[in-house]
């Protein structure tokens, strides 16, 4: 059976296992997720001395953007399409969006700052990517994806190191 985005992708001349397989950017994406992942685990391991300290939102919000950096490489080198692509993606839509919820609640300066802005977006992109995969508009839904892994993933978890925030403080004192 065909779907619209076999003949989109037809038409321009690829063969339809394009849009299972992943391409360069989903690579990079990985590699970028497993270096993020493998910061703040050692930052985590740093910081045990002060783990007592650390508010509980805030280990929520470590548990769930955790969970979601460890299925971003799993989620984007496997074959798509499928149940268990289907599932995984699944779990790191609802770990992206816990991450955003449990940042509502954190606030270090007593307001909202700049971050909840990226935290608002995460969550009106969560229900617009699982709506895209549900009415199979691959393209759209590829690009939302993307864009979530680097702008709330990467982009916001490389920022967590520097600028004396929690884990940058760990892994760097």
């Amino acid at each position: 059976m065909a779907t619209t985005a076999y003949y989109a992708l037809r038409s321009r001349g690829r063969a339809a296992r394009d849009l299972r397989a992943p391409g360069r950017l989903d690579q990079v994406l990985s590699l970028g997720a497993v270096v993020l992942l493998a910061f703040a685990l050692a930052a985590i391991g740093r910081g045990a001395a002060q783990w007592a300290t650390v508010p509980a939102v805030i280990w929520l919000h470590l548990l769930t953007i955790l969970t979601a950096t460890a299925l971003t490489p799993v989620m984007l080198l496997r074959r798509r399409g499928d149940r268990p692509h289907r599932m995984v993606g699944a779990a790191w839509l609802l770990a992206m969006f816990a991450t955003a919820l449990a940042t509502m609640f954190i606030r270090t300066s007593g307001g909202f700052s700049v971050i909840h802005i990226l935290s608002v977006w995460t969550m009106a992109q969560v229900p617009l990517i699982w709506w895209t995969a549900r009415t199979h508009r691959i393209a759209r839904h590829r690009r939302a994806v993307h864009g979530l892994v680097i702008g709330a993933l990467l982009i916001a978890g490389f920022f967590t190191f520097p600028f004396q925030r929690l884990l940058g403080s760990w892994l760097f004192a």
